[in-house]
């Protein structure tokens, strides 16, 4: 069977056993100095600053909420076409997540969308990289200047991605990684959230751990660290075992992000021009490190079960969140993009593990267009 994910791990596996041994047997992993190791290897990687290793990148966006200054009685405009981890902190906050559409074209959100759904309660507008292919940021970050609203990336699917020749990471308020089991590269699991701003940042690091600056502390007579607390925060660190383990990926991470883009540019090649498929659309200034290859094919429930019957993986990998209960409250009104994209788009794999006769058996499969 081809898998749609799969997790990395070096062939040499020794190469994240020998670190995390020694890590074990250090006596420190909890959150510690193999974390800042991290942050600041992320932070050359991304060519930014202002970076924060956690738990998970729903935490991330969490926090980003939190120093948007989102709350009740708020609103966020978001996209529906995400993971539900992108949209649940907004109910959790207390705010109301307001859908805009997005282009059927790429799976993103659309800006003109997002200026009709501008209230005087808007306060965030949420971005989602769908796949790894940046949105137009340049138009996101004009309309939230223009209206003083902050702007959260989502930038689950986007390691490696760039937007007019710079990394992902670097062009909002708050740019939000994931470093699940089946990303690009993975701590086990875990988060990245980067901020524009040199106060965002140190509060998120005092928020991320109980509201205690941990970088501040002061020894008392006693001997032990004394502080004022003066928020409440969370529990959503880095430990120094993950952090090991992301170390020892990272530097397979341009390479992982090359054969991603390789395998893309094949199937671009060679699913092309078909009467039953179509490709999404790409301009030059976007850059994406295809977490997904999606595509939109007729009869798409016919189209899964045939490849799968061919050993292929398959899948639409996040339904359209306003179709779920949790968020029936919440009205999605004027989202042609959106029924147009959830009703044709399926993703096939792309990963690093595909093999020149699994990308054959693939783009064979598919042209025969026979499901």
């Amino acid at each position: 069977m081809i898998p749609l994910h799969k997790v990395f791990m070096p062939d040499n596996i020794e190469e994240v056993i020998a670190p995390l041994r020694e890590t074990l047997q250090s006596g420190w992993i909890g959150e510690g100095p193999k974390v800042v190791q991290f942050e600041n290897s992320i932070a050359t990687f991304l060519k930014t600053r202002h970076v924060t290793a956690l738990n998970s990148c729903t935490s991330a966006l969490q926090l980003a909420l939190r120093l948007s200054g989102v709350g009740s009685g708020d609103e966020v405009i978001t996209t529906p076409m995400t993971c539900v981890a992108t949209n649940e902190p907004i109910i959790l906050t207390g705010a109301t997540p307001v859908w805009a559409d997005i282009d059927p074209e790429t799976g993103n959100i659309d800006p003109a969308s997002i200026r009709e759904k501008i209230s005087a309660r808007t306060r965030v507008i949420v971005v989602v990289h769908w796949g790894g292919y940046p949105a137009d940021l340049v138009e996101i970050n004009k309309i939230a200047k223009e209206f003083d609203l902050k702007v959260i990336e989502d930038c689950a699917h986007a390691w490696g991605s760039k937007y007019q020749g710079e990394m992902i990471g670097s062009h909002s308020d708050y740019c939000c990684f994931s470093l699940q089991a089946i990303k690009h590269f993975t701590t086990g699991d875990g988060g990245i959230l980067v901020c524009h701003s040199k106060k965002d940042h140190e509060r998120a690091r005092s928020l991320k751990w109980f509201g205690i600056d941990r970088i501040q502390r002061v020894d008392n007579q006693l001997g032990i660290a004394e502080w004022d607390v003066v928020e409440a925060g969370y529990k959503y660190h880095m430990n120094d075992i993950a952090a090991v383990i992301g170390l020892a990926q990272l530097p397979y991470l341009p390479e992982l992000v090359a054969k991603r883009q390789a395998n893309a540019a094949y199937f671009k090649q060679h699913l092309s021009r078909l009467d039953r498929v179509q490709l999404l659309k790409e301009e030059n200034e976007c850059s994406s490190s295809y977490w997904l290859f999606t595509i939109k094919v007729q009869d798409r429930v016919n189209f899964i079960h045939h490849l799968m019957t061919r050993e292929i993986c398959s899948s639409i990998v996040h339904a359209r969140n306003d179709s779920h209960s949790l968020f029936s409250n919440y009205h999605s009104e004027n989202l042609g993009g959106l029924d147009e994209f959830s009703d044709s788009m399926v993703c096939i794999p792309v990963g690093h593990w595909l093999t020149e006769h699994d990308r054959e058996k693939i783009v064979k499969t598919i042209r025969r267009q026979n499901w």
